[in-house]
């Protein structure tokens, strides 16, 4: 589903396999890759307390401060989800979820920092696949609220 995002959106990326591992999270990614960790960006999946899911965007060696995004959103609390309820709502197992071609419509937070690397490695959809692209090219498909929430 994201590759089939990508390619609507006329997004040029490149796809990058792995070895993924169970518990890894970025820091086995950007070593299997040869890139630095700040330049892989981790989708994590939110709830806000009404069970309102949202996508945020973040950098590998980061992480999301609930509170400070909480207060952006505008809600009393977020939190992320549990494997199983991050699956249901983006459509892609949790170590493969991507913000491109998710499930269901959720508003997507992108940390205003990573719009200043030449390029980002995010997931394509699949455990052990990232897609090498331009952060701008990202923004113009995922229209994201940019934050300053990371920690």
């Amino acid at each position: 589903m994201a590759v089939r995002a990508l390619r609507a959106g006329g997004v040029a990326f490149e796809p990058h396999l792995y070895a993924w591992e169970a518990h890894g999270g970025t820091g086995a990614s950007a070593e299997a890759l040869g890139v630095d960790e700040h330049a892989v960006i981790k989708t994590l999946i939110f709830e806000d307390e009404a069970r309102r899911p949202l996508c945020v965007l973040m950098h590998g060696d980061r992480e999301v401060s609930a509170k400070q995004l909480a207060r952006v959103v505008g809600v009393k609390t977020v939190g992320p989800c549990t494997p199983q309820v991050a699956d249901r709502h983006s459509g892609y197992q949790v170590g493969g979820t991507s913000p491109f071609g998710l499930r269901h419509a959720m508003p997507v937070y992108m940390e205003r920092s990573i719009l200043g690397l030449a390029r980002i490695y995010i997931n394509g959809g699949a455990r052990g696949f990232l897609v090498a692209i331009d952060p701008a090219d990202a923004q113009k498909l995922l229209s994201p609220t940019l934050v300053d929430v990371a920690v």
